[in-house]
């Protein structure tokens, strides 16, 4: 028989050794390698997971709790001896402990989790192995498991976490991709991704194949490079339990209600970098981690990009923050040869040394600085591959790509002339509005608890209550006042300070179909009781006594919980009726309100000036519309309420505007400086309220570092002074500043959408009532009148009086009686009382007040110009015009206040005012310690004014007008004189 070549015979060995190992994998899966896993001992075993221990026998250092994500196996910290987390962390003096999920298809319910089910596991996780080891955590995770641990310890408020270590886990779910997807679209999708997913489950072979598919041409090439070898087991062998880890057994179900959940919270809103998400009925916020952290970030990791991942950053303002980068990519930061030599060592010394044993490792990098974008980040696009999306990080892959991707096309959302589908729905509702269509708060209070009935909807502390939640308490409180034999029609009082039942009742109140009449708590009771024609009044405990007191209705008491307590006699417990007793009587029918129906009393003025505000179903209608469209608000948003529901912005702007957005409303019971930012971030506030100079506190304080890259993208409220304004724009950037203006009489609603002409109040939202500005002659309180009878049109640039038309059915019902035949004949329009300008652009600029216009002895003098003009210069704080007695007429007058630190001089003065009317300059300008402001931070004049123009004093700052210079001069006694008897 002849001999077989060597080369020949080589190659047949091969064949036959490929032949054997080709059909070992087909039958078992993999080659056999003979290596074991690492030992472990299960400590405890918890319905959603179980908690490993590994080398207990000889476990010491400090404890390192490692998690997984929720597609990968546990056993991704144990692939193979050669790549082993735990046995590494174990030879490098640590003691590791895992957290198992298990395989959520083989566990009883196991497909069932939510996402809140895992991050208290891990939060148990760290209670127990604290406990077992006298010592605080080392908290670490991969990928999801790294989001996992973030939410955990910003749970536990870092109670028993000594640091926190994540790799390649995201913060910035929703950064920017170049894909052009409007941001609208790419959340709907996202959410309709959501609701697929919700009742089912990502099954693993789904997320093993969207892991490949992130690198296809890698992935080819690591099948062809394993059939190329073969016929070689010795080459094999090394990395068999690695490949057989990824292409098969380290893959489990995705629970669908986890999934849902995870997207809502973190890819459709972002709430990991913004604040607010909700664990088991709790707000919280990753700002509430004050453990150091380390992370570390693959240069070329594809699923979790650089800059996604160094987002943390800006998300822990109170703690210390370190990085390591490495040259790999997602799974590689993990397993393999770069994990091996560099990251489990690596947190291991981190470990040890926050642990007083050892020095820090060298590699880290502490990130001192809230960083943006590194230079050398492998940029935006390239990361189109997000788009193939179903990964091991399933939710993250897919609505990162459709949502997130979108922002470079989301601004001209922001803008009404540009309004994306769900603006353009709210204004078509708003159009079709007319007298006897019904709409209601109460009615949209239902219609969002049918369509989504477990979106979050109210905020109050550190609570998070749905919208079901929130249907439900109202429901209980509409029976309780229907065994109380309120009906549809009755005013009713509501004596109530910031708290959650003020909202119930005022939307039970409306869904019933009565008047609610909001008394305000510092106003006069018995008074506003007449003017609204109160039949009862239903209080908080805090208030009930002052009801009863003020006026001689029965009051009732709501709020404060259903424990048991002791009311003053004559009061009735509201708390005491259980709803399930109270039959209903056949008239009820909920939500019966029409736009024209009368819904609101609110009250302004103060003592014999009080004076109620009616407003009607419609007239509510417009404003929430309108500031839900011009503030682009959808169910992203959180929208912060400082004032409470008796304040017009707080039952109007805020709570409307939430309403009408379908977005998360947030009910603070004061507004404090202090504790701002910290609300923010436990809200995820986007959108905050703000009345008149409220904001003057907040812009003045110290820096606070959770100010930085916070997520407040709009100030939204009415009437900020210009240069307070300004202020607040430059140091809360990139949020801006959405004024308001809304008349008193009538539908007139101004908005400054753009923010880019301060003090502007904009122009008509559409929706609300048509405006025109008619001439003005102030001299004698009267309109102009042409030769034809008719009023006459003021042109651009002139000041006249704002009306606004009525007639809409969806107007104020007021006592005051419509201009009719004002423009032509029978038109009907009501005067505002404002005095406005109107631009070359078409923005519209509020002058003056008509009662409030100083009568100087060369005319007509209007203060807000005096008070923009002098809000421009950068030491003054805030300032406030009036007029001062001087005989027969008065003097114009300007209170300021001065920035810390800041010097006020005549020149300055001289420059600022250059731009008015000599006739319209103040002829005094003083300094004064503070200017005074109402609870709701109006500027107050009474007392300045009453105060008329002091004599020059040591130390007392003050300027007049000096004619013959023209310019300001110091005011002296003999200036003061003249003035006086001029």
């Amino acid at each position: 028989m002849p001999a077989i070549p060597n080369g020949l015979g080589v190659r047949i060995s091969r064949l036959g050794a490929a032949a054997q190992n080709a059909l070992e994998v087909a039958r078992f899966g993999g080659l056999e390698t003979g290596e074991e896993p690492s030992s472990f001992e299960v400590i405890a075993e918890q319905p959603v997971y179980r908690l490993r221990r590994y080398f207990p026998d000889v476990a010491a250092g400090p404890p390192v709790v490692l998690v997984p994500p929720l597609m990968l196996a546990a056993d991704v910290y144990d692939v193979a001896p050669s790549s082993s987390a735990v046995a590494t962390l174990a030879e490098h003096g640590v003691d590791p402990w895992v957290v198992d999920f298990g395989s959520p298809e083989h566990e009883e319910g196991g497909l069932e989790r939510n996402l809140t089910d895992h991050v208290l596991a891990v939060a148990d996780a760290v209670r127990r192995v604290s406990t077992e080891t006298g010592q605080n955590v080392h908290l670490a995770g991969y990928s999801q498991g790294g989001m996992f641990c973030y939410q955990a310890a910003a749970y536990l408020r870092s109670e028993g976490v000594a640091t926190i270590i994540t790799f390649g886990s995201p913060v910035d779910t929703a950064s920017a991709l170049p894909l052009g997807i409007p941001e609208e679209v790419g959340t709907r999708a996202a959410s309709a991704l959501a609701r697929a997913f919700e009742r089912g489950a990502v099954p693993a072979w789904m997320s093993r194949e969207g892991f490949r598919l992130l690198d296809p041409v890698k992935s080819m090439r690591q099948r062809l490079d394993f059939v190329r070898q073969l016929g070689n087991r010795e080459a094999l062998l090394p990395r068999e339990r690695q490949r057989r880890f990824l292409m098969r057994e380290g893959w489990v179900a995705w629970p669908g209600p986890a999934l849902a959940e995870f997207m809502r919270q973190f890819i459709v809103h972002n709430r990991m970098l913004s604040g607010g998400f909700v664990i088991e009925g709790r707000l919280v916020t990753l700002a509430d981690i004050t453990s150091p952290l380390l992370y570390f970030v693959g240069e070329i990791d594809e699923i979790a990009p650089a800059d996604v991942v160094r987002a943390v950053r800006r998300a822990v303002p109170e703690a210390d923050v370190y990085e390591v980068a490495l040259r790999a990519g997602h799974f590689g930061l993990v397993v393999g040869s770069s994990a091996t030599k560099t990251t489990w060592p690596v947190v291991a010394e981190w470990a040890r040394w926050r642990t007083g044993d050892g020095a820090m490792p060298e590699v880290l990098e502490r990130i001192d600085e809230i960083a943006a974008v590194r230079e050398d980040d492998p940029g935006l696009p390239t990361r189109v591959v997000h788009a193939a999306g179903l990964t091991a990080n399933v939710g993250y892959g897919i609505a990162r790509s459709a949502v997130s991707a979108a922002r470079a096309a989301g601004g001209a959302a922001r803008d009404l002339t540009g309004e994306a589908a769900g603006q353009l729905t709210r204004l078509s509702r708003l159009e079709r509005v007319r007298p006897g269509t019904r709409i209601s708060i109460g009615r949209l209070l239902d219609e969002q608890a049918t369509s989504a009935p477990d979106e979050v909807f109210f905020l109050w502390e550190d609570r998070a209550y749905t919208r079901a939640q929130v249907k439900s308490r109202i429901d209980a409180v509409v029976r309780g006042l229907l065994s109380l034999g309120i009906r549809q029609g009755e005013h009713v009082g509501v004596l109530m300070g910031p708290r959650p039942s003020a909202l119930s009742v005022v939307g039970a109140l409306n869904r019933l179909g009565a008047i609610a009449v909001l008394m305000r708590p510092d106003g006069p009771v018995a008074r506003e009781a007449e003017l609204a024609q109160v039949n009862r009044i239903i209080a908080d405990p805090d208030l009930a006594s002052a009801a009863r007191e003020g006026a001689s209705v029965p009051v009732l008491v709501l709020g404060g919980g259903a424990g048991p307590r002791e009311l003053e006699a004559g009061l009735v417990d509201m708390e005491r009726i259980d709803p399930d007793d109270v039959g209903i009587p056949a008239w009820y029918q909920p939500n019966p309100g029409r736009a024209e129906d009368l819904a609101f009393i609110l009250f302004t003025g103060e003592g014999e000036r009080t004076r109620p505000n009616r407003i009607t179903n419609g007239r509510w209608a417009v404003s929430a519309f309108g500031t839900a469209t011009s503030a682009a608000l959808d169910s992203g948003d959180t929208v912060y309420s400082v004032t409470p529901v008796y304040h017009p912005s707080g039952l109007l702007m805020s709570i409307g505007g939430a309403v009408a957005g379908g977005s998360r409303l947030a009910l603070a019971r004061r507004f404090d400086p202090e504790t701002f930012w910290d609300e923010a971030r436990r809200y995820g506030v986007t959108v905050s309220a703000y009345t008149w100079t409220m904001l003057r506190d907040l812009v003045e304080a110290p820096e606070d570092p959770r100010e930085h890259h916070h997520s407040v993208r709009l100030f939204i409220g009415s009437g900020m002074p210009r240069g307070l304004w300004r202020r607040v724009a430059e140091r809360f950037a990139p949020a801006s500043v959405l004024e308001f203006y809304a008349s008193t009489e009538g539908d007139a609603v101004l908005v400054n959408l753009t923010g880019s002409k301060p003090g502007s109040k904009g122009r008509p939202l559409p929706g609300s009532a048509e405006v025109r500005i008619a001439a003005y002659d102030a001299s004698r309180s009267a309109l102009e009148e042409g030769p034809d009878g008719f009023a006459v049109p003021s042109s651009r640039g002139e000041t006249g009086m704002l009306v606004a038309r009525a007639g809409r059915g969806t107007a104020v019902a007021t006592s005051d009686t419509p201009l009719r035949g004002l423009f032509e004949p029978g038109d009907a329009w009501l005067q505002t009382g404002d005095l406005f300008r109107r631009d070359v652009d078409g923005d519209y600029w509020l002058v003056a007040h008509s009662h409030a216009l100083i009568r100087s002895a060369g005319g007509r003098v209007p203060a807000i110009p005096i008070e923009d003009a002098l809000g421009d210069v950068d030491a003054i704080d805030l300032v406030t015009a009036y007029g001062v007695s001087a005989g027969e007429t008065e003097l114009a007058v300007a209170a300021v206040s001065l920035r810390e630190g800041k010097r006020l001089g005549p020149k300055a003065l001289t420059s600022a005012l250059s731009a008015l009317e000599q006739h319209e300059r103040p002829a005094v300008v003083r300094v004064v310690d503070q200017i005074p402001v109402t609870t709701w931070y109006r500027p107050l004049t009474g007392r300045l004014r009453r105060e008329g123009i002091p004599k020059p004093a040591k130390g007392m700052k003050a300027w007049y007008w000096n004619a013959e210079r023209g310019a300001y001069s110091a005011l002296t006694a003999a200036a003061r004189e003249r003035l006086l008897q001029a």
